[in-house]
């Protein structure tokens, strides 16, 4: 996935055309690279499921809870499995290839085995988190192993058992009242069932339930896991967990310390622009908090910022940079509202440094009540720091270069991105090892990146239920009949994505949402990017919310601090970001005026 764009470059270059079916082979590895990652996502314990289920007490709720929410994320897998291979079987038929002589149905073929091994894997592990979630459950592992925890299994297995049945006597979902179902779904998702097979539970039942087999949601899968630009995500991703790997976290600080150490609250500043720097390439995925964390919180304390502040300033710095480019949600938001990816990434700038400005000063606040200690400002230290991270630094000009020059496509950039922090990493300040760390990095970022990838898929193949169903026509005619003013539209949308914050993943929410808003959008007379824009700063503040947003339940595990600990220290980031978003929205110079100025 590296090299095929890398190539597709020289050769348009040296040649004047591209390499041929380099486009569609990449787009395909995307496929295989997300469903076998969700695949490992799913034997590490890893696909994103709403936090609620790990607030049921230990004992028999609890382990009702695991049953209830494997049982159920088998069954969408077994469903999900034979609408793949039905898929497959139609491509096989039909002869038709991707490109190089490479049948499509070979590129399919990874959907029904993916979710085989996932319901197999998801059965494997009800009980796990339980398990792991207290110490004398954990003591008694092995007695659980031979007794209650094959029992589990066993009940957990009639999920796909019931999947099994579904798929023999469709007629009995095409009968079932949809309260019965909806009820279902609500419970297992609270039990902690993965989102994946919630959305694509839902999809299932609602298809099946009007008479349509179980393929149609995987054909939209399908769709979108072979976008043109989609690419970009994994490789930007890979890119960040490359940094990570590395020591650029260490030298970063050290260039942000020697320029800002110097002013009030210098190392909150610096943990605010440096956790920005590298949420931009992992999405909000958590990355951010679980791989600086370890190095900037010590810091914190040891400067003498109070705890309380100190935790709730890196649980709400972890989602910061998700406007700036080239931020995976900015990416991803394009694709699915098909506006230009360069018009989000320059509408993102000033909303991305406003609200990155806005968490440093509440940090600037805090170093002048706590009288935190501060970093003396020296000219030969801010130049040796600088120089030091001069490789690191250039990234972001590296990307914005490479795609507004004309040289590189988003993929394209993605990929040169990918090799320069390689080579920046492994052989330049040589921190990371080729034969050590990086299997290890590509481990990581496969699993984050298929967690994400088989939500995505699922979650497009419920939005096109939505579409069929004329849901955005129906919304859009409800809203006008019921909203005259347009200021007050933005204001019932942002408590709207604020609630879609709370309940979604951010990328799920982008697939999901964003084709119900954008009518909305146009019949306000919205602008596209300032659209965008909005959405994805409300959910950046959904990462916040208490005790289901990402960053929250990510922070509580890094910190090992109790999850209502965390919430109470992120309230004032929270609030601050809050007034952030609405800066945002009412003020739509600040998206759209860089535009303006540049012509687009």
């Amino acid at each position: 996935m590296v090299v095929l764009p890398l190539a597709e470059i020289v050769s348009r270059k040296a040649f004047g055309r591209g390499i041929p079916a380099s486009g569609p082979i990449v787009q395909h590895l995307t496929l295989w690279v997300g469903f076998l990652g969700a695949a490992i996502a799913a034997r590490e314990g890893k696909l994103l499921a709403l936090a609620t289920g790990t607030f049921i007490p230990q004992g028999i709720a609890r382990r009702a809870a695991d049953i209830l929410a494997a049982a159920f994320g088998a069954c969408t897998s077994v469903l999900l499995a034979w609408g793949g291979w039905q898929m497959a079987s139609i491509e096989r038929e039909a002869g038709t290839n991707i490109g190089g002589g490479i049948p499509t149905w070979i590129a399919q073929i990874v959907l029904p085995i993916a979710f085989a091994i996932i319901a197999a894997r998801i059965v494997w592990r009800v009980g796990a988190i339980s398990d792991a979630g207290s110490a004398k459950a954990s003591a008694e592992r092995s007695a659980s192993l031979s007794g209650g925890r094959w029992g589990d299994r066993a009940f957990a297995s009639l999920g796909i058992v019931a999947g099994a049945l579904f798929l023999r006597h469709p007629s009995l979902l095409e009968h079932a009242p949809l309260s019965l179902g909806f009820v279902i779904i609500v419970l297992s998702a609270i039990a902690g069932t993965p989102l994946f097979a919630i959305l694509g539970g839902t999809a299932a039942f609602l298809f099946m339930h009007d008479g349509t087999a179980p393929g149609t949601i995987l054909i939209e899968t399908y769709s979108l896991s072979v976008s043109p630009t989609l690419p970009a995500i994994p490789l930007f991703t890979l890119a960040g967990f490359l940094l990570a790997e590395g020591h650029a976290s260490e030298r970063l600080l050290r260039v942000f310390r020697a320029w800002f150490g110097w002013i009030p609250g210098g190392t909150a500043v610096v943990c605010a622009v440096l956790c920005s720097f590298f949420t931009v390439f992992t999405g909000g995925s958590g990355v951010t908090i679980l791989a600086l964390g370890g190095v900037l919180f010590p810091a914190l304390l040891r400067d003498g910022y109070r705890e309380r502040f100190s935790l709730g300033l890196l649980t709400a710095s972890g989602s910061l940079g998700l406007l700036l480019p080239p931020a995976l949600p900015l990416i991803l938001y394009a694709v699915v509202a098909q506006i230009p990816i360069e018009d989000i990434f320059i509408g993102g700038i000033l909303p991305g440094i406003l609200l990155t400005s806005m968490v440093a000063a509440w940090g600037v606040r805090e170093g002048i009540v706590s009288g935190a200690g501060r970093y003396p400002f020296t000219t030969e230290e801010a130049f040796a720091s600088l120089w030091a991270a001069k490789w690191e630094l250039a990234i972001p000009i590296l990307v914005l270069v490479a795609m507004f020059s004309g040289l590189a496509t988003a993929v394209e950039a993605a990929a040169l991105t990918a090799l320069y922090a390689l080579i920046v990493q492994a052989v330049i300040h040589r921190d990371l090892s080729i034969r050590r760390d990086l299997p290890r990095a590509f481990t990581e970022c496969v699993t984050v990146i298929g967690g994400v990838l088989i939500i995505l898929g699922v979650a497009q193949g419920f939005t096109s239920y939505l579409v069929g169903a004329q849901v955005p026509m129906h919304l859009v005619d409800w809203v006008k009949a019921h909203i005259t003013s347009r200021l007050m539209f933005l204001l019932v949308l942002n408590l709207f994505l604020l609630v879609v914050g709370w309940l979604m993943e951010i990328f799920a929410a982008i697939v999901v949402v964003v084709p119900l808003i954008v009518p909305l959008g146009v019949a306000f007379g919205i602008h596209p990017v300032h659209l965008g824009i909005i959405f994805i700063a409300n959910l950046e503040l959904g990462f916040l919310t208490p005790l289901v947003g990402l960053n929250i339940f990510l922070a509580s595990y890094r910190f090992k601090r109790p999850v209502l600990e965390v919430c109470y220290a992120a309230l004032p980031m929270m609030a601050i970001l809050g007034i952030g978003v609405l800066v945002i929205t009412y003020v739509p110079w600040l998206t759209t005026g860089l535009l303006t100025l540049l012509g687009h």
